[in-house]
């Protein structure tokens, strides 16, 4: 509140008892809107007298019979007001406009225009005394979907949290406090600390239909509440349901946080039902807590600028002048750079995702795809070029950066930076539609010829684009563009709806539509969705070669030379001078070493002085040992510069005698890099052509198998251990029975069902399907089957994979309650059936059927009604039991014989363990899933583990502790 100056005026109060003249000074103060001045108290007591803050400054008399009298001879104008009151406003602009941007292309007199209507309702802006509003009359409820007592898990305590961590949130606490917006609850207080919160739906605008209200403005001004979800009060019930819980005690919200579900809600209701007129007329977007003003004059900008500020003002509202902008005819705007003429992406966004690597994950994948699509109006083909991301983020499929992936994931970043500016739509001038199809997508672009600066300019008002369906890619290429046509006009409805367009094609039978005579039938029923466009739109035909607007197909590129239009230079490729080789060799102190060692060597110190020409003594070589005396005698040694060399049928290699210089060899040829750990085969190769010494090739086997790496990395390749065993077979029914889930199937029936239970008994392979769901735990299984131990193995295993070929063979296709992609999700009414079928079908493990080894009979199908008429025999009880006999001895034997089969081809790629007690044995990692790290670079083997037990022929039990 600021004196603005001095009137001296008289002040009247007619009354029957005698009317009051007072010659009174009185100050003219600044805001004066909220105080409460009482003057002259006593006369007011007697004269009944009730003074009205008011802009036309009356008062009343009596209670009774009340009469308003007006303030008279109030002088006009006053000189010493109006030099406080500009000086006042200086210091305003000085002290706050400062933060606000306000367009520096503004002629002197429109900015002092601008200054003067914000200094009128500067009480609707923040400062420093009044930093937050205070909105009455929209206050925050909420209701719970739940009732007491609410579950234990939401009254825990406090998080653990690191110094740095509450040093921060002691901070921002203290701040809420000090705003209002937080308070601390008492020890004797109760409040509820909860989260299930009923939804409280309010429509958001959206942000492609909004920013189109931009058309034909010339003035913009964005305004941004300050702290808006804060600005508004809760009710009493809703404080007592937003405690939080901190290491510093409980705090309640007095205001309207920003972490509740249905703020945004509450806070677009707000504004909506604050400016319900502004809204209608068009000129104002509210967009949460973004208010945004548009004009095609600065004089009606002005007006509209005071309209908003007085409502602001008389809410209690606040306004974030650093947030402000004021009177740009281009700004930055819901992500988007704006005018009246033109709609751009805001490059500081796109920027940042620029700078971002490849996504390694699928939520950051999901992350990058979720911001393009905010912008896929800007790009062309945007569903074509992301289809192959958007497939690696179903919840099926294993993330996996292809080189198609990549290249698509560049395209879209390149797309972005170089995404063409969007004209703002003009509903008076015709459109352009330009359509087409291909077998990855549809693509259409809304075109425009608009008058900027008194030239025709031709520019895309919007991009769109969607993939093909399953069902659609079987169509042919006149319903494919039909399909287009119809999909865009139901997108672009909001552009089209009017308005006289023309439609522009590749495909001429698309012409036809409107008018054909004899449809099919959903081609019918796109002929009568176009018709409300008939007279509006014109359909013409361009030939593919010139329709490249919307061409999806991007057919055939010219090539990139000085005669193409859109030559691009290439750019040379960069010449790296090379300022060094490095040529690897073995350095002559290797061959000196060797030299050496001969000397201490029996054998080759003999024939080094043997193959020596000087030498004559013969009787030297009978000192030799046997293989060397064997290899001599055969003329393979050689001597060439004191080096002796061992030649073979097709190579001559030097030979070694020193330890220190074979475990060189050998860790060269097998654990170098340039070796890479191969297989022994390999690296007997590779020594083969390097060395030579008696027992090499024993040694080197040796080396390999004693080899820590090789052994835990390389995968065996050879037999596996274990031959098959026969398992005795049970005698009686219902002894054994096999059980396994099946899940992964689609939801089906009433009640969702999308998993069963199968179960099959060992003997005589009877199955019992159970309908339940995957959510279902082994004790709820346990409790189904207490009597029974129930075993998985390969024989639950093959069952479900003979149900699933069954299910498979009637859900995909042939049935007539099949849906429209031509399958049915209702499998678990084929269940019952498909278990009958299984019991009446002779198997190939026993030679009969289920049924027969279980029940003696087959139960009746409808192909038994073929034999009705014949004679029925019911065998008596004893030959029943020698027939049944006769069966179950048949399924024995078909068993021996099976697993015989089995046995034979199994025993093929397998040999008998020969592990003992106190052996050391590596164990295959296969099963191992909690081993950290890649499952790629896993070991595949890890150990050594010592036997401490052996159980049968193929079961050891190894020390895994240490």
């Amino acid at each position: 509140m600021y004196p603005l100056g001095v009137l001296d005026t008289n002040l009247v109060f007619p009354h029957p008892a005698g009317s009051l003249r007072v010659k009174t000074e009185i100050v003219v103060m600044d805001n004066c809107t909220s105080q409460h001045i009482i003057l002259g108290n006593d006369y007011l007591n007697i004269y009944g007298i009730d003074l009205n803050n008011h802009k036309d400054r009356y008062f009343t008399i009596g209670d009774s019979k009340r009469e308003i009298f007006a303030f008279s001879n109030i002088p006009k104008k006053i000189s010493v007001i109006s030099s406080v009151k500009n000086s006042h406003k200086e210091g305003f602009v000085d002290n706050h406009l400062i933060e606000a941007q306000i367009n520096p292309s503004l002629s002197p007199k429109m900015r002092h225009e601008l200054i003067d209507v914000l200094y009128t309702y500067n009480n609707a802006l923040a400062s420093d005394n009044e930093p937050l509003g205070a909105i009455r009359g929209h206050e925050v409820d909420i209701t719970l979907n739940i009732d007491r007592p609410y579950p234990q898990v939401l009254r825990r305590p406090a998080y653990p949290a690191s110094p740095r961590t509450r040093e921060a949130l002691e901070k921002h606490i203290q701040e809420l406090i000090q705003l209002g917006v937080l308070r601390k609850v008492g020890h004797n207080e109760e409040v509820e600390v909860t989260t299930p919160v009923i939804i409280a739906w309010y429509p958001i605008p959206r942000i492609h239909k909004t920013l189109t209200q931009f058309s034909k403005a010339k003035y913009i001004t964005a305004m941004e509440a300050l702290k808006g979800f804060h600005q508004s009060f809760l009710t009493p019930k809703a404080k007592k349901l937003l405690g939080i819980i901190t290491h510093c005690g409980i705090y309640e919200y007095i205001r309207m946080p920003y972490c509740i579900k249905n703020a945004p809600s509450n806070y677009q209701r707000m504004r909506n039902t604050t400016f319900p007129t502004e809204l209608s007329e068009g000129w104002l977007i509210i967009h949460i807590d973004d208010i945004i003003i548009c004009s095609d004059c600065w004089s009606l900008h002005l007006e509209r600028l005071a309209r908003v500020l007085h409502k602001v003002s008389k809410v209690n509202m606040k306004i974030s002048l650093k947030k402000c902008n004021f009177g740009f005819e281009e700004l930055k705007a819901l992500g988007h750079i704006v005018s009246g003429l033109s709609l751009g992406i805001e490059k500081n966004k796109v920027a940042a995702v620029l700078l971002k690597p490849i996504p390694q994950k699928k939520k950051e994948m999901m992350s990058f795809l979720g911001f393009s699509s905010y912008y896929r109006q800007n790009l062309k083909e945007f569903a074509i070029l992301a289809k192959s991301l958007y497939r690696i983020c179903e919840q099926q499929t294993v993330f996996e950066m292809t080189q198609e992936r990549i290249k698509a994931y560049e395209k879209i970043r390149k797309a972005l930076t170089k995404a063409p500016l969007l004209l703002m739509p003009d509903w008076n001038i015709p459109f352009k539609l330009y359509i087409d199809a291909c077998g990855d997508g549809l693509g259409e672009v809304l075109h425009q010829t608009q008058f900027i600066d008194e030239k025709p300019t031709a520019g895309p008002v919007c991009y769109i684009s969607r993939q093909i369906k399953p069902t659609e890619a079987k169509d042919g290429a006149s319903q494919m563009e039909s399909l287009c046509l119809v999909w865009a006009l139901e997108k672009l409805h909001f552009y089209l709806d009017g308005s006289v367009f023309e439609v522009i094609t590749d495909c001429n039978s698309v012409k036809s539509l409107l008018n054909m005579k004899t449809p099919k039938i959903h081609m019918l029923r796109w002929q009568i969705a176009i018709q409300e466009y008939r007279g509006n739109m014109t359909i013409v035909h361009k030939a593919g070669n010139i329709h490249k607007n919307a061409d999806g197909l991007r057919r055939w590129e010219l090539a990139n030379t000085p005669d193409n239009p859109a030559y691009v230079p290439l750019k040379a490729e960069p010449q790296i001078p090379i300022e060094g080789i490095n040529i690897t060799d073995i350095g002559t102190e290797f061959f000196a070493e060797v030299g050496e060692s001969y000397k201490q060597e029996k054998n080759c110190h003999i024939l080094t002085s043997s193959l020596d020409k000087d030498c004559k003594d013969i009787s030297l070589v009978k000192a030799l040992d046997e293989v060397w005396e064997n290899s001599y005698s055969e003329g393979r040694f050689h001597l060439f510069d004191g080096i002796i060399y061992h030649r073979s049928k097709n190579s001559c290699v030097m030979t070694l005698c020193s330890r220190l210089l074979i475990n060189t060899i050998l860790h060269e040829c097998d654990d170098s890099i340039y070796s890479g750990q191969l297989s022994e085969y390999r690296t007997l190769e590779k020594v083969k052509k390097c060395a030579w010494w008696p027992s090499w090739q024993k040694e080197n086997i040796e080396y390999c198998h004693t080899c820590d790496r090789c052994q835990k990395t390389n995968r065996g390749t050879g037999k596996k251990f274990g031959l098959m065993i026969h398992i005795q077979e049970k005698k009686s029914l219902w002894e054994v029975v096999h059980m396994d889930w099946v899940t992964a199937l689609p939801p089906s029936g009433d009640k969702g069902y999308n998993a069963f239970l199968v179960i099959v008994e060992r003997y005589s392979k009877t199955p019992i399907f159970l309908l339940c769901h995957k959510d279902d735990t082994a004790m709820d299984t346990a409790l189904l089957l207490w009597k029974y131990h129930p075993q998985t193995d390969g024989l639950a295993e093959r069952m479900i994979k003979t149900l699933e070929d069954m299910i498979r063979s009637f859900c995909a296709y042939g049935l007539a309650f099949k849906d429209s992609d031509g399958f049915t999700h209702y499998w678990c009414t084929l269940i019952p059936a498909l278990e009958l079928a299984y019991k009446t079908s002779v198997h190939y493990s026993t030679g009969q059927t289920p049924a027969m080894l279980e029940n003696g009979w087959n139960p009746r199908l409808p192909e038994d009604t073929l034999e009705k008429d014949l004679i029925e025999i019911h065998p008596t009880a004893f030959s029943f039991k020698i027939m049944l006999d006769k069966v179950k001895h048949h399924a024995k034997q078909s068993m021996n014989d099976g697993f015989d089969y089995a046995k034979q081809k199994w025993d093929k790629s397998h040999k008998v363990p020969d592990f003992k007690l106190g052996d050391l044995v590596l164990v295959s990692t296969l099963s191992f899933n909690d081993i950290k790290g890649p499952k790629k670079l896993k070991d595949s083997y890890v150990g050594p583990f010592v036997i401490v037990a052996l159980h049968g022929t193929n079961e050891v039990q190894v020390e895994l502790s240490g």
